[in-house]
């Protein structure tokens, strides 16, 4: 499909830069293709819900993955800005790299402030190859526990470039960045959806006898990338590492049988169920890496409903959404979000959709 399909014109004053006080504040807009929207709160979702449904959490914790350094080669020096997105090794990670015309394969790279990182020097790295889109793979000259210790003492809060670009990450984000529930590191952006959970509302959806199960699906800078592409065929996702447990997946599979639907918390947990999923729709243990891409025409197998924030233009996760309910009902949905006031992105407000049974 042609990617101009998927776009829409999004005011910049729609871009949400805190979330909403108290998180279930949110506002909620219901999607029920063919019958219509409704404009709720997030605190209204368990009485949106049936008990029996099961809720799918993406459990992924997210790591200061944006580092600061310096390239030295003979007495040329360059800042380097690095985004961490997917770990390859103990001592090695995936990076987007800016700007990536500077480096080269065997270049050192400095993170950090050579007296942060655990007394053990600077995060000292070395650029093992350049891939295309400023995407290198870094060696560190740490591993395991230490490395991460090390990333921890140097990194900042990776916060979307539509955020960043209007203000840095401060004391607040560290918090507001992150699902209460997280515990799983790996993750280089929040799964966004999940920021709207409360205890209050954990403990109103347990009395309605509505199901919890948590997945992990470490999220990478890689979903903020646009899609340069003309057409959808042409696009290649940038993969993403996942975990379903043998429990979870036969917990689902038995919420289904007993008439439960299953509700993805975020578009992550939706991309890991349907990857973790057969033909028939019955989930199994899965891990791995994934690079699910999902536009109108694809079949779901796993997931009957989706509870997801407002997605950038022409970006992937709109085109994920449209597959979910249909271009034209997603469309519909989006403007009426931006002509009530609807706040977009990460920090923004959510939508619950059902999926199109057509």
């Amino acid at each position: 499909m042609k990617v101009d399909r998927f776009d829409f014109n999004l005011p910049d004053d729609r871009i949400a830069l805190r979330p909403a006080q108290p998180r279930d504040s949110a506002r909620l807009l219901v999607v029920r293709p063919g019958t219509g929207l409704s404009d709720l709160t997030v605190s209204d979702l368990p009485d949106l819900l049936n008990p029996g449904d099961a809720l799918v959490l993406n459990d992924t914790r997210v790591i200061p993955a944006q580092l600061h350094g310096l390239r030295r080669r003979g007495a040329a020096v360059a800042a380097v800005d690095a985004t961490l997105h997917m770990r390859d090794a103990p001592d090695r990670w995936l990076a987007f790299l800016r700007p990536g015309k500077r480096i080269a394969a065997g270049d050192r790279i400095a993170f950090g402030d050579s007296g942060n990182a655990c007394l053990l020097g600077s995060l000292d790295a070395t650029v093992v190859e350049k891939r295309d889109g400023g995407e290198a793979l870094l060696a560190f000259d740490l591993a395991g526990p230490v490395l991460d210790e090390a990333i921890r003492a140097v990194g900042h809060m990776p916060l979307p470039p539509y955020i960043a670009s209007k203000r840095g990450d401060d004391d607040r984000d560290a918090a507001d960045y992150q699902t209460i529930y997280a515990r799983e590191d790996g993750a280089v952006a929040a799964p966004t959806a999940g920021l709207h959970f409360t205890p209050d509302l954990f403990a109103a959806l347990d009395a309605k006898g509505i199901g919890r199960h948590f997945v992990t699906l470490h999220v990478g800078a890689g979903t903020f990338l646009p899609v340069k592409a003309d057409d959808t065929d042409d696009h290649r996702m940038h993969a993403e590492l996942g975990h379903v447990s043998a429990g979870t997946a036969a917990a689902l599979n038995e919420a289904r049988a007993r008439g439960g639907r299953i509700v993805a918390v975020g578009t992550t947990s939706l991309r890991l169920l349907e990857s973790a999923s057969d033909e028939r729709g019955v989930l199994h243990a899965w891990s791995g890496a994934t690079s699910i891409f999902i536009t109108p025409g694809y079949r779901f197998r796993a997931v009957d409903a989706l509870m997801t924030n407002f997605h950038l233009p022409r970006s992937t996760l709109f085109m994920l959404v449209s597959a979910f309910c249909g271009l034209d009902t997603m469309q519909a949905a989006y403007a009426h979000a931006i002509a009530g006031g609807y706040r977009f992105y990460s920090y923004g407000d959510a939508s619950l959709l059902f999926r199109d049974a057509g």
